[in-house]
C-alpha cells in the first residue's frame, strides 16, 4: 500500500479527452469567429456614402441665396450621400477642409466648370465617392468637374492607409502584452502593489512600442515621414498603454474571458469601424457611430491629424484614450488582491495498491 499526497479532483469530461472547460473555450472561439465575420462583412460589404460633409462656395458676384439653393439641391439627392454647408469664401472652405470639418469643397464656377477640392490624406475612398456623386450631378446639369487633392497622402502612404495600420499595430501590441502578462502571471494580481508593478511595466513597454512604431513607419519605411516623430511616439505610447491597461482590467475582473472581451472590443468592433479602408461616411451607421470612441478609430484619426492636418482632431482622440487608460488603471488597482469565492479545495486521496 502506498499513499500519495494531494491529488487534483478528476476532471469532468463530456467526451474522452474533452473537458467541459475545453468545450466552453471552443464555443467561445466559435462565437468570436462568427462575430469577426459579421462585423467585417457587415461594415465592408456595401460601402455607401452617407452625409459626407461638403462645403459649397458660390461664384463671386452670384445672386444672394445661390449657395443655399445649391446646398438644398445637394442635400436632396436620393440616399443622402452628402451633407452640404454653404461657405461665404473659398478661404473659409479650405480652412474647414484643413480642420477636418468637411471632406470636400465644391467651388461653383461662373461658367460651366466647377472644382472639387479634397483631402486624400483622409482616405482615398471618400475622394472617390465624392467624385462619383458630384460627377453625376454635374453631368445632369451639363457641367464639368475638376478634382484637386489639396492635402494629399505622402508618396509612401498609398491611399492614406498607413495611419490605420500603424494604429492597429499599436492596439494589437497593447492587448497582446496585457494578455501575455495575465496568462503567465495570473489574471488577477495578488496585491495592489503587484498590480501597480504590472501597470508600470506596461508603461515602459508602451514608450518603447510608441517609439518603435514611429521609427518604423517614419524613417525606416518612409510611409509617414512627416517630421513628427516625437508627437507620434507620445501618441503611440498613450494608445498602447490605454489598450493594455483596459485589457488588464478586463482580465482582473473576468479572468480568461477578459482576453475575449478585448478582442471583441478592439478587433471585432474596433478595426472595421476605424476608418481605414473605408472612412466613417462610407460605413453603415452603427460602425460609423462607434468608430471614434474605440481605440483603433481614435488612433487612426489622430495619426492622420498629426501627420497631415496640423493636429486637427488629435485632442479628442487623446481624451478618448485617456478615459480608457484611467478606467483601466483604476479597475486594475481596485481588483488586484480582490477576494473571490473560494475555489474547490484539493481532495486528499489514498491510492491503495495490492
Amino acid at each position: 500500500m502506498s499513499q500519495h499526497g494531494l491529488h487534483e479532483a478528476p476532471r469532468r469530461e463530456l467526451l474522452p479527452g474533452v473537458t467541459r472547460r475545453a468545450a466552453v473555450l471552443v464555443v467561445g472561439v466559435l462565437l468570436l469567429q462568427l462575430g469577426f465575420v459579421l462585423s467585417y462583412v457587415g461594415a465592408f460589404h456595401s460601402p455607401t456614402p452617407r452625409d459626407v460633409p461638403l462645403a459649397v462656395v458660390a461664384p463671386a458676384g452670384a445672386p444672394a441665396g445661390t449657395a443655399d439653393s445649391l446646398v438644398a439641391q445637394l442635400d436632396g439627392l436620393p440616399g443622402g450621400p452628402v451633407d452640404a454647408t454653404a461657405y461665404d469664401t473659398e478661404d473659409a472652405a479650405r480652412q474647414a477642409l484643413g480642420d477636418r470639418d468637411v471632406d470636400g469643397v465644391l467651388l461653383v464656377g461662373s461658367g460651366t466648370e466647377d472644382a472639387l477640392l479634397v483631402a486624400g490624406a483622409e482616405g482615398g475612398a471618400v475622394t472617390s465617392a465624392l467624385e462619383q456623386v458630384l460627377t453625376q450631378v454635374e453631368g445632369a446639369q451639363q457641367r464639368t468637374l475638376t478634382t484637386t487633392d489639396t492635402i494629399p497622402a505622402g508618396d509612401g502612404d498609398a491611399r492614406g492607409l498607413s495611419a490605420f495600420y500603424l494604429a492597429v499595430g499599436w492596439v494589437v501590441g497593447g492587448y497582446l502584452v496585457a494578455s501575455i502578462i495575465g496568462i503567465s502571471a495570473g489574471s488577477r494580481p495578488l496585491t495592489r502593489g503587484r498590480g501597480a508593478t504590472r501597470l508600470g511595466a506596461l508603461g515602459v513597454y508602451s514608450l518603447v512600442s510608441g517609439l518603435g512604431g514611429a521609427i518604423v513607419a517614419g524613417p525606416v519605411l518612409g510611409a509617414l515621414d512627416g517630421g513628427h516623430p516625437l508627437a507620434l511616439t507620445a501618441f503611440g505610447a498613450l494608445l498602447v498603454f490605454a489598450v493594455g491597461a483596459f485589457t488588464m482590467a478586463l482580465q482582473v475582473w473576468t479572468g480568461l474571458v477578459g482576453i475575449g472581451l478585448a478582442i471583441v472590443l478592439f478587433v471585432i468592433l474596433g478595426n472595421p469601424s476605424a476608418g481605414g479602408a473605408y472612412p466613417a461616411p462610407l460605413l453603415p451607421p452603427f460602425w460609423s457611430a462607434i468608430g471614434p470612441w474605440l481605440p483603433p478609430g481614435a488612433g487612426t484619426g489622430a495619426v492622420r491629424g498629426i501627420v497631415y492636418f496640423s493636429g486637427a482632431g488629435v485632442a479628442q482622440a487623446c481624451w478618448v484614450l485617456a478615459a480608457y487608460a484611467v478606467v483601466g488603471v483604476l479597475a486594475t488597482l481596485v481588483g488586484s488582491g480582490r477576494v473571490t469565492a473560494a475555489e474547490p479545495e484539493p481532495v486528499e486521496t489514498v491510492d491503495v495498491r495490492v
